[in-house]
C-alpha cells in the first residue's frame, strides 16, 4: 500500500498561524519536504521546526534557479520544470515505499505555492490531502488592520511579474487589490499604482505576521529594501478609517430603537434566532424581572427590571431611551402581541412626545401554541384566546365574552386564569362554560411548560379542579369535537359535522 501524499499550509509567518491540522499532520509524518532557494534556508521549515519530531525523513528541494539566470538548454522555464519533475520523482519514492509525506508550503498550498506543482505530477498517482493554509493577503490585512472589501466589492490578487500597464488597468478599475511577488518587480508594481491613480491609498507589508513585519505606505518604501515575502495592498476607500459610510447610532437621537422581543414560553429551545439577535444587539433590556433573568447577562448592556404592573412606564422608559440613540429591547415571555408588552408599547409611542421613534416588533411562541404542541393539536381547528383578568377590562365583559365562545364552539386558550386577587373567578368561568359545554368536553392545563416545574393535565370540563390552578398555568377548553386518542394525545379534527 502506498503512502499518502500532504500538501500542508503553514500561513504567512507567524507559527502559531499553523493549524492544529497541519501541526498534527507534520508531527505524525514519516517524510517531510520543503522547498528552499540555493542559500537552503527554508521560510517553511522554519515555521515547521516547532511541530517536527526526532526520527523523521527530510527532503530539502532546492530551486536551481530563482531570480539569475540559468545556462539549462531551456531558459529558466526549462531548469524549473526539470527540477519539479526530479523533485516529484524523489517523493513518489518515498509513497511507493508507503511512507506518508508532508510537502509544507508558506501561506496556502493553493495560493501561488510550490506544493501545486507536486500536487499535478503526484495527485492522480497517490492519495492525497490539501491542508489549507492562511494566506500572505489575510495576514498582510491583518497587519495593517485594514478590512480588504466589504458588502459586494471586488477583491483582485494579482501578481508583480504582470507589466506595468496591465497592472494599472486592473488596479484602476477594482474595488480593492492585493500585488504579490514583489522583490526586484516593485518598481513597476508601485509605477503602475501610481498611473491607476491609487498610489495615495496603497500599503506596503513585509513578512506579514512574523518577527519581521514591517509595514508603510507603499510611496514611501525604498525599492531596494524589498524582499520577495513582501506585498502591495490597495484596501478598498469603504474600509478607511476615516470612512462614513456607516455611523453609529449612540448618541443620535434619530437611530435609536425599541424592539419588543419575545422569548417564548419558557425553555431557551423556543427563544427565535431572530429574538436571540435583537437581544444581542441591545444597548438595554427592560423587562418584568422574572423574564429578564431570562436572558444571559451580558455586562455590555444595561439592565431594567420592573413590577409586572407598570407595563406604560416601560414603555416609556424604552421610547425615551431610544429618543437618545439607545438601542432598547423589551422583554416578554411567550409572544409579545398576546397579552403582553407589544400593544403597550405601541400605545404609548403613539403619545406625540415618541413620534419618530421606530419599534418593531419579534414574534414569540406563544404559550397556548406550547400547551397544544406538549399534548398534540388541540388548537387543530377554530380557536380563541381569552384573558380572564380584570385588570384592564371588567369582569362582566370576560363573562359575556366566555358566554359566546362556548355557545360558538370554539376552543379555547385561557390566559391569566386565577390570581390570588381573585380566586374565585377561574370557578365562575367554570360555570359559564357549563351552560354550553357537555361535562365530558377535554380540558388541558399546563403549568410551567418549557420550565424546570412542566407539567400537563388532561381532564374534562366536569372533573376540572379550578384550585389547582395559577398564573403559571395555561387552560386549554376543548370544543365538541376534540378528541383524546387511546395513547392520550389530544386533537380537534380539522372538519367540523355538517
Amino acid at each position: 500500500m502506498s503512502g499518502r501524499l500532504y500538501g500542508v499550509g503553514l500561513g504567512p509567518g507567524d507559527p502559531e498561524l499553523v493549524t492544529v491540522k497541519a501541526a498534527r499532520l507534520i508531527g505524525a509524518a514519516d517524510v517531510v519536504a520543503f522547498h528552499a532557494a540555493q542559500h537552503g534556508r527554508s521560510v517553511a521549515r522554519a515555521l515547521a521546526a516547532p511541530y517536527l519530531r526526532d526520527g523523521q525523513i527530510e527532503e530539502l528541494l532546492v530551486y536551481p534557479v530563482t531570480t539569475g539566470t540559468t545556462d539549462h538548454p531551456g531558459g529558466y522555464q526549462g531548469a524549473i520544470d526539470e527540477f519539479y519533475e526530479a523533485a516529484a520523482a524523489r517523493l513518489a519514492a518515498h509513497l511507493d515505499a508507503g511512507r506518508d509525506v508532508v510537502v509544507l508550503a508558506e501561506g496556502d498550498p493553493f495560493f501561488y505555492g510550490s506544493y501545486m506543482h507536486m500536487h499535478k505530477r503526484l495527485a492522480h498517482r497517490y492519495p492525497t490531502e490539501v491542508v489549507p493554509g492562511v494566506t500572505s493577503v489575510s495576514g498582510a490585512a491583518a497587519a495593517v488592520g485594514r478590512p480588504l472589501v466589504e458588502r459586494d466589492e471586488v477583491l483582485t490578487v494579482l501578481p508583480g511579474t504582470l507589466g506595468t500597464d496591465e497592472l494599472a488597468e486592473w488596479l484602476a478599475t477594482t474595488d480593492s487589490a492585493a500585488v504579490l511577488k514583489l522583490g526586484r518587480t516593485f518598481p513597476q508594481v508601485r509605477e503602475a499604482f501610481d498611473r491607476a491613480g491609487v498610489l495615495d491609498r496603497a500599503l506596503y507589508v513585509e513578512r506579514a505576521t512574523s518577527d519581521r513585519q514591517r509595514t508603510m505606505p507603499l510611496a514611501d518604501v525604498d525599492p531596494a529594501s524589498v524582499p520577495y515575502f513582501s506585498l502591495a495592498l490597495l484596501p478598498s476607500p469603504l474600509t478607511s478609517p476615516t470612512a462614513t459610510a456607516y455611523r453609529s447610532s449612540a448618541g443620535d437621537g434619530h437611530h435609536g430603537e425599541v424592539v419588543v422581543v419575545g422569548l417564548g414560553p419558557g425553555s431557551r429551545n423556543w427563544t427565535t434566532p431572530e429574538a436571540a439577535e435583537a437581544l444581542a444587539a441591545a444597548d438595554d433590556l427592560i423587562g418584568y424581572g422574572p423574564y429578564l433573568d431570562r436572558v444571559e447577562v451580558n455586562p455590555r448592556q444595561e439592565r431594567h427590571p420592573s413590577d409586572n404592573r407598570v407595563e406604560a412606564d416601560r414603555a416609556a422608559h424604552a421610547l425615551k431611551l431610544a429618543q437618545n440613540g439607545r438601542r432598547v429591547a423589551v422583554v416578554s415571555s411567550g409572544d409579545p402581541g398576546v397579552f403582553a408588552m407589544a400593544a403597550a408599547v405601541l400605545e404609548v409611542a403613539a403619545q406625540p412626545e415618541y413620534a419618530g421613534v421606530r419599534v418593531r416588533i419579534v414574534p414569540g411562541l406563544t404559550a397556548a401554541q406550547a400547551v397544544a404542541a406538549k399534548v398534540g393539536a388541540p388548537l387543530g381547528h377554530d380557536f380563541c384566546v381569552l384573558s380572564l383578568s380584570d385588570v384592564l377590562k371588567p369582569w362582566d365583559v370576560v363573562v359575556d365574552r366566555l358566554r359566546h365562545v362556548a355557545a360558538a364552539d370554539l376552543v379555547i386558550a385561557l390566559y391569566n386564569p386565577r390570581s390570588k386577587h381573585r380566586p374565585h373567578q377561574l370557578g365562575e368561568a367554570k360555570q359559564v362554560l357549563l351552560e354550553n359545554r357537555s361535562p365530558e368536553t377535554v380540558v388541558v392545563i399546563g403549568r410551567d411548560v418549557g420550565g424546570d416545574e412542566e407539567r400537563l393535565t388532561v381532564t374534562t370540563l366536569g372533573a376540572f379542579d379550578p384550585e389547582t390552578v395559577d398564573m403559571r398555568c395555561l387552560v386549554l377548553v376543548g370544543s365538541s369535537q376534540t378528541r383524546v386518542t387511546a395513547s392520550g394525545a389530544v386533537y380537534t379534527p380539522r372538519t367540523y359535522p355538517k
